[in-house]
């Protein structure tokens, strides 16, 4: 038993690992999908702002609130901004946009192949000489690649103004003042790591989500196991992948 479940689950891995380098071979190959990328892009995009907006403004405010207790009693103040920016900069911005989006998008893109293999479009699609690899696979892992560093962006500059908002409340400053402030904290080593890192976070979560629909077995309860573990593994990759992000960048620094 033990020796099944260990060939399945080496099995299993190798085949996402032939899947990721496909991915590798096939999106420098013309002819490019360019319509359907930048339709993904809107889908990843444009559709996610005001979830993350609003995950993002929560997430600046409540960092501010909960720290000024403990930053007055050190009469350290004046300090909030700069740690505001670094933690959500750093840290938390990346990773809670690079969370919500394996539990939004990773969810859809599972579901959305995992019906199309069940359907049998995927297979007409082979039949029709078409490369279903490139026009499902390439185009939103690409999209996510793409559009999840904005994102993270987006939530950070909301965050901050999120921080701002809740200081505002009990210590009156300029809204000049506080991103001065925070961005005087910031330095080369927070920000260029930060943003690389969320490439990673999107092209895993695309091609994890991509790989569980592409996959799925027949039935339609295949479509629910395959959104539900490309949220699973994609959200754990990502911890996986900010974990080695940020030992290289101890190392660095």
């Amino acid at each position: 038993m033990q020796s099944s479940l260990n060939k399945t689950f080496f099995y299993n891995a190798g085949d996402m690992v032939a899947f990721m380098a496909r991915f590798f071979r096939e999106v420098f190959r013309p002819p490019y999908e360019f319509r359907e990328i930048l339709y993904q892009c809107y889908l990843v995009g444009y559709k996610s702002t005001f979830l993350i907006g609003l995950t993002g403004f929560i997430m600046g405010a409540v960092l501010a609130i909960q720290t000024r207790p403990s930053m007055a009693e050190f009469g350290a103040i004046s300090l909030i901004p700069g740690m505001v920016s670094v933690s959500v900069i750093r840290e938390i911005g990346p990773v809670i946009t690079a969370i919500i989006c394996a539990g939004k998008i990773g969810s859809r893109m599972g579901a959305e192949l995992g019906s199309m293999r069940v359907t049998e479009q995927i297979d007409a699609m082979e039949v029709s000489a078409i490369n279903p690899y490139r026009y499902l696979v390439v185009t939103r892992t690409l999209a996510t690649t793409l559009m999840v560093p904005l994102l993270a962006i987006y939530a950070d500059i909301i965050a901050l103004y999120g921080g701002y908002i809740a200081m505002n409340i009990h210590d009156k400053t300029s809204l000049r003042h506080f991103f001065v402030a925070a961005m005087h904290h910031l330095e080369f080593i927070d920000v260029v790591p930060a943003i690389v890192k969320t490439f990673f976070f999107g092209w895993v979560i695309g091609i994890i989500g991509c790989y569980k629909g592409y996959n799925a077995r027949r039935g339609t309860e295949s479509v629910g196991i395959a959104a539900n573990s490309a949220v699973v593994a994609s959200s754990l990759a990502v911890f996986i992948i900010d974990l080695i992000a940020a030992q290289i960048t101890d190392l660095i620094s």
